[in-house]
């Protein structure tokens, strides 16, 4: 049961990996103090596996999701494995998953990353369970960003479905790193957006979040990498997330606890979460 009024979700951080896995208890004191909830993000079966047992254990706190990350991990997709434990109520999202060019742009990477993608997307579109995307651009590029939205806009299995309703799948791009005009083309086709702490240090991406409608906005800490102001060179940890919603309310200049309540009403509606 939830034993806190939760404030803020840090909708992608990995509690499965260390140094954080390994600091859990005093990690998750620390976010019930300060009414954060996080969604551990599996990366292959292993930690997708190790989310859901955290999930588990930490009902109305964290919740997971499960896939394969597209460079982190050579393992295969098993449909079946993959779908038994994608059924788990604490399960909210399908991922982390889609195209990563920023290493290696090779047609032989591109084409394998493409594969996996896709079966990512047929199983989310069969328990109806959005995306959570991984998707890094070449430099000075959004490349993957447009390739990924030509993969889920062409897509057959793309929802809605016949016979089941409305069932539109959802994807959000987390650690978005693109660019504003990049943004509104994932806008205008109804997916979301996640930043994380780089918007607190760097402004790079001023522009865009200004530009982004609040609604379309998610916060999250990809810990424990990448922590935010004032606590860079530190391992990230969840409860950090406040600061990326400060951030954001300071850009477009409105009040923390509307914009706090709006990226809240955001996580909830994407992740179907019960809260």
């Amino acid at each position: 049961m939830i034993s806190m009024e939760i404030k803020y979700i840090d909708i992608h951080s990995h509690l499965n990996l260390p140094p954080l896995s390994e600091n859990k208890d005093a990690i998750l004191a620390k976010m019930r103090e300060l009414g954060v909830a996080t969604i551990t993000v599996g990366t292959g079966l292993e930690t997708s596996r190790e989310a859901v047992a955290i999930a588990e254990e930490n009902e109305g706190v964290c919740f997971a999701t499960v896939g394969i990350h597209p460079t982190d991990s050579d393992e295969e997709f098993d449909e079946q494995v993959f779908k038994d434990l994608a059924k788990k109520p604490c399960v909210v999202a399908i991922g982390e998953t889609g195209l990563d060019y920023f290493r290696d742009q090779s047609d032989e990477t591109k084409q394998k990353q493409v594969e996996l993608f896709k079966k990512h997307i047929e199983l989310a579109v069969t328990l109806n369970k959005p995306l959570m995307l991984h998707v890094r651009a070449s430099k000075g590029s959004d490349d993957a960003y447009y390739d990924a939205l030509e993969i889920l806009k062409t897509s057959p299995l793309t929802p809605p479905l016949q016979g089941e309703g409305n069932r539109t799948l959802k994807a959000n791009f987390h650690f978005f790193s693109g660019s504003k005009e990049c943004m509104e083309k994932i806008v205008d086709a109804g997916y979301t957006i996640s930043v994380d702490g780089p918007i607190t240090f760097s402004h790079d991406y001023d522009d865009m979040i200004r530009a982004v409608p609040l609604e379309k906005i998610m916060i999250e800490t990809d810990a424990p990498f990448a922590a935010p102001a004032p606590y860079r060179g530190k391992s990230c940890e969840p409860w950090m997330v406040v600061e990326v919603a400060k951030k954001i309310a300071e850009l477009k200049n409105l009040d923390l606890e509307q914009v706090r309540v709006q990226l809240l009403e955001n996580a909830k509606q994407f992740f179907a979460l019960d809260l």
